[in-house]
């Protein structure tokens, strides 16, 4: 039998009330029960939001044909034209589904739409709970950051504009914090560039040719994967264990495969969170020595310590013949928005490096490396900041799984952005697609590996505030028993 709602039955469910759901006021109810008042967002957002999130909890069963967009709009005491945007958000979104001559219904986008197959690509205003990206919030800083920024721009707008190597303020305070760091750089030896990632695909780029072997960390960084197979590169996968780096297996890769350039995170290695012993560091850069081997060492998350103890020096402190390039980031102490990276190299690879990026966008832009290089004058105080509020969402986040997810392991990192969680089974990619349709973005350990393994983990980044993340366990945890392995292709032997 055919299930439908009428207007007036939905209206009731959208306002959170069993009265009438008519009068001018309605339309601003709706806001304030999709959670946000009326000034905050357009209504017809607001009414989309409302109607997700029916769905998403069982209140609004799939299938079920949504009133017409006039008799919704009546009852609501809204514009036709507000519904018929609201309904259009919820088609691009997969929770309605609409046919020539048999109404709309409720569904719940496939999963591969809400960027299970790849989470990165995923909108951010879709509504879901954005556990698939370790991106914390901007810093509290930022906006005096950027005022100090907009008094000196001016004196940029005389120039033009080109700064191929990067803005000389900003190259000069990223070498001073290399100095603080133990490891003695001057400005020549910095490129700045569009965020880490432009860094990682020059240096592929620079130092890698189509079929070369290049040596990388599993699981590891999935943009730095997608950088090498652009390249053509043949990918040498050596495993990051439980319990951190074992550094023979390593050197057997880099002896057996001839690969002359390897990619490393040896600060809070993203997804696992290990934190390379400075022992470590001094054996890899001497096995990468002794087998000719380029180090690109992604510093991203190396200023993000949540436990002071946690020290090591740069992987570039152990260099004596220019093989370790170091690539950092602005985007986890600060704000991802900036869009600001920067490579440490010796000055001869810079200017190759500054030639290569010249080909794809000539320079960054002035004002946000100008925001950055303030931002570096009070370094201290976001490492503070960052140390204070990721610590407090790691914990909400550690001691939830344990409350509702006690079957699901992990090791409490000392620094970095997220919890690297062994599952009870090979079922990461069915928890992520489970999540989504509960509206939480997951990204399972596959992404993070070279060729599809990893079934048995899951990343959970805890760079959004403590109940965002709690919420989001929450919705994760309410049926653990749908998590199954996927069938084999073939039965066991």
């Amino acid at each position: 039998m055919d299930r439908y709602l009428s207007a007036l039955q939905l209206a009731r469910l959208v306002l959170g009330t069993t009265g009438e759901a008519t009068g001018r006021g309605a339309g601003a109810r709706a806001g304030k029960g999709a959670g946000d008042a009326q000034e905050t967002r357009p209504y017809y957002r607001a009414l989309a939001d409302a109607v997700r999130g029916l769905v998403l909890d069982g209140r609004l069963a799939v299938g079920v044909r949504l009133p017409a967009e006039r008799h919704l709009a009546e009852a609501l005491g809204v514009s036709r034209t507000t519904v018929t945007a609201a309904y259009d958000r919820l088609r691009e979104q997969g929770y309605l589904e609409s046919r020539q001559g048999s109404g709309s219904r409720a569904t719940l986008p496939d999963a591969g739409a809400l960027g299970t197959d790849n989470p990165w690509l995923a909108s951010d205003d879709d509504g879901l709970l954005p556990l698939h990206a370790a991106a914390p919030p901007a810093s509290a800083l930022l906006g005096e950051a950027i005022e100090e920024a907009g008094r000196a721009y001016h004196r940029y707008a005389l120039g033009m504009g080109y700064h191929p190597a990067g803005l000389a303020p900003l190259r000069e305070a990223i070498a001073r914090r290399y100095g603080e760091r133990g490891v003695p750089t001057r400005p020549e030896q910095i490129l700045v560039t569009a965020g880490a990632q432009q860094a990682i695909h020059l240096l592929m780029a620079a130092f890698a040719e189509r079929g070369d072997p290049v040596l990388v960390e599993s699981p590891t960084y999935p943009h730095a994967i997608d950088a090498a197979r652009m390249r053509g590169a043949r990918l040498v996968p050596v495993g990051v264990q439980e319990d951190g780096w074992h550094l023979d297996l390593v050197t057997c890769a880099m002896r057996q495969t001839a690969a002359r350039l390897a990619y490393v995170i040896p600060d809070f290695q993203n997804p696992t969170g290990h934190l390379m012993a400075d022992a470590a560091r001094a054996e890899l850069v001497e096995a990468a020595r002794r087998h000719g081997v380029t180090l690109i060492a992604d510093e991203s998350w190396a200023e993000i310590v949540l436990d002071e103890t946690a020290r090591a020096a740069p992987l570039a402190a152990f260099d004596t013949d220019g093989r370790v390039i170091s690539v950092g980031s602005a985007s986890k102490l600060w704000w991802g928005g900036l869009r600001v990276g920067w490579i440490r190299a010796s000055a001869a690879t810079v200017r190759r490096l500054a030639v290569l990026r010249a080909a794809v966008d000539i320079a960054g832009a002035v004002f946000e490396q100008l925001v950055v290089a303030c931002l570096f004058e009070r370094i201290e105080e976001a490492r503070a900041e960052r140390r204070r509020g990721l610590g407090a969402s790691c914990a909400a986040l550690a001691a939830v799984l344990r409350e509702e997810l006690p079957g699901w392991a992990f090791t409490t990192p000392r620094g970095g952005g997220s919890l690297w969680v062994r599952l009870d089974g090979p079922v990461a990619s069915s928890v992520a697609e489970a999540a989504a349709a509960r509206g939480v973005r997951l990204a399972p350990g596959p992404w993070f590996g070279v060729d599809g393994t990893l079934e048995r983990y899951l990343r959970l980044p805890f760079t959004q505030p403590p109940a965002v993340m709690e919420e989001a366990v929450r919705r994760i945890a309410r049926d653990p028993a749908r998590y199954r392995p996927r069938e084999p292709l073939m039965p066991a032997l």
